[in-house]
């Protein structure tokens, strides 16, 4: 089956929940996801699909002429195959269409992986926000690209 992306719908969030868990360990709550969906008319959020089931997402908020990603993940079982990639690269794509200019996001120090996939796709950091991540208190990197 082929990879597909779309728009995250309710009937994701079981799907999301098992991403969530296994990749923070400080997960978003479902209510968090449901709140996003329903309540947040700035909130924007993607899923990739595999045989009919949420394997990715990346969730942004569109703010003015700025997008700020709130969150991406990936399930363990399909990291390394391009699906972050290609969620990123579809916001990339809907954000033009949507009259966004410039995207921004805070990422881990430690996490090198991210920060390789988002330089790849022309974010360039821009600054420190120290002791943003409150599990351990570890920096995060802040990254833009402009459209």
């Amino acid at each position: 089956m082929k990879l597909t992306i779309r728009a995250m719908t309710l009937d994701d969030l079981n799907d999301i929940m098992e991403i969530e868990k296994t990749s923070f360990t400080i997960p978003w709550s479902m209510d968090a996801f449901k709140d996003e969906l329903t309540s947040n008319d700035n909130a924007y959020y993607l899923v990739a699909v595999y045989d009919e089931k949420a394997v990715g997402y990346v969730g942004m908020w569109h703010v003015m002429d700025e997008g700020h990603i709130t969150n991406i993940a990936v399930h363990p079982s399909h990291r390394r195959n391009k699906v972050g990639l290609s969620l990123l690269q579809t916001l990339i794509d809907k954000s033009k269409e949507n009259s966004i200019t410039k995207i921004t996001l805070e990422v881990r120090e430690s996490n090198s992986l991210a920060i390789e996939l988002y330089s790849k796709l022309g974010f360039v950091s821009e600054g420190i926000r120290k002791h943003y991540y409150s599990d351990n208190n570890e920096n995060a990197v802040i990254m833009w690209k402009y459209l």
